[in-house]
């Protein structure tokens, strides 16, 4: 039986927590977006839309505190070298701090740079340029959050992780629908609903870190751990993490910056269905933070069978996630739309791309899988060069079929590039993770 395999028993056990906590991701942007559809018309979807959209380009772009963070713990955490993992927090939680500072001195700039890109009414830009300038100022909280998960997950702790993100989405959701509705806030209560969340799941992730691994703190300190000789493969790995996260935007931002151009009510129903085409993805990422967390392990341990094995059982476990998947949109894709919007314009205007929604889950959970492997592996070159060839081909396919196919081009797009991080990664994975053992 597949659960009397020891490492398939892993794999579940650090999967399951973190599958809990992602299940109330994607709950905090359909609540925003539900919030925006029940306020008013589609220009505060779109409003909320391009507002998270600016915060992706900030933070996407700092993704690799997270992903970098928990790759090198993991390895270090499989060498049963404690010093070196409560280093990389340490280095990770320093550079946080730093880019935070950056984010907020830069607030204005960017904001006011980032919408002139975008192609949208005035009235779609005031909701989300007052959306970012209150969001903001969780900057610190949300990036050094990002660490505290990457630390978490590779130390093999997937549950502390999960508490925290539970704490800040269900904070997230109840907050900015009770500002919302029941205060003179409005719309923007969406923004001071996020700000207060993110700040005290940042306490609680403090207090759970004391809870468990207060001696590691002992062993050394941030000045230590950003002396260069210490920082270099924390910099390296993280650079080239850096340009993929960059690269990913373009896709996923680039997404709902060509969706402007045909409209406010495009605009929604991109948004709309952007959630709906990752939703699934917040299941697969359970199983890809366990290879994550379990390859890291591995590799440090040179144990290349539990190796084989982690590989194995995520793929496994991401395949059987894309079937579910795909059903679920084949029978429920308009019941889940009203969950969004009760915008008859919105809702009518989704109806042509339904049929896509059959054809992202069991290509993309491939993507996601490998994501994983890769991140614990600490193959960011790899990772990055697949981003080149996947967000270039992604802008192509649009401008190439925007003229014949009109908004139909952004979803051929992201298929596009989806299939090549698929493909890329799968034949790439030789040379590029198995080697990681010797």
């Amino acid at each position: 039986m597949a659960f009397r395999n020891p490492i398939n028993r892993e794999v579940v056990r650090l999967a399951v927590p973190s599958i809990l906590a992602n299940i109330t991701v994607p709950l905090v942007g359909i609540v925003d977006t539900a919030i925006a559809g029940h306020l008013g018309d589609a220009t505060l979807i779109g409003g909320i839309a391009i507002g998270t959209m600016l915060f992706d380009l900030l933070y996407w772009n700092m993704g690799f505190l997270r992903v970098g963070t928990g790759g090198i713990t993991a390895q270090a955490y499989g060498r049963g070298d404690m010093k070196a993992s409560i280093g990389t927090f340490s280095q990770g939680i320093a550079t946080s701090l730093i880019v935070s500072m950056i984010v907020l001195a830069i607030q204005w700039v960017f904001a006011e740079a980032m919408l002139l890109l975008v192609d949208a009414s005035p009235e779609v830009e005031r909701v989300a340029r007052n959306y970012f300038f209150i969001r903001v100022w969780a900057a610190p909280a949300t990036l050094a959050l990002f660490v505290f998960k990457g630390w978490f997950i590779g130390m093999q702790n997937t549950v502390f992780p999960m508490i925290v993100d539970l704490w800040v989405n269900i904070v997230n959701m109840l907050a900015s629908w009770l500002l919302s509705f029941y205060t003179p806030l409005g719309i923007s209560g969406v923004a001071v609903g996020t700000l207060v969340a993110q700040w005290t799941g940042l306490i609680l992730a403090f207090l759970l870190m004391l809870s468990r691994y207060r001696p590691l703190l002992k062993q050394t300190t941030i000045l230590h751990s950003m002396k260069w000789k210490y920082f270099r493969r924390f910099f390296s790995i993280n650079s080239q993490l850096f340009v993929r996260s960059v690269l990913m935007l373009v896709v996923y931002e680039g997404f709902t910056i060509f969706a402007a151009r045909f409209g406010d009510v495009e605009l929604a129903v991109s948004s709309v269905m952007m959630h709906l085409l990752l939703l699934y993805s917040y299941f697969v990422d359970g199983f890809a933070y366990a290879g994550e967390a379990l390859t890291g392990r591995f590799i440090g341990e040179r144990n290349r069978e539990g190796l084989h094995e982690t590989i194995k059982w995520t793929f496994f476990w991401g395949g059987i996630i894309g079937v579910i998947s795909t059903v679920a949109y084949a029978v429920f894709p308009r019941a889940i739309i009203g969950i969004l919007t009760d915008n008859a314009a919105v809702i009518a205007t989704s109806e042509p791309y339904l049929f896509w929604l059959l054809l992202m889950p069991l290509l993309s959970c491939v993507a996601f899988i490998w994501d994983g492997i890769y991140i614990g592996a600490t193959a960011a070159r790899q990772m990055m060069v697949c981003m080149i060839w996947s967000a270039g081909l992604f802008i192509a396919s649009f401008y190439l079929c925007e003229k014949p196919f009109g908004p139909q081009a952004l979803y051929i797009a992201y298929f596009v590039h989806l299939v090549v991080r698929s493909v890329y990664l799968t034949l790439a994975a030789p040379r590029s993770v198995w080697p990681k053992l010797k």
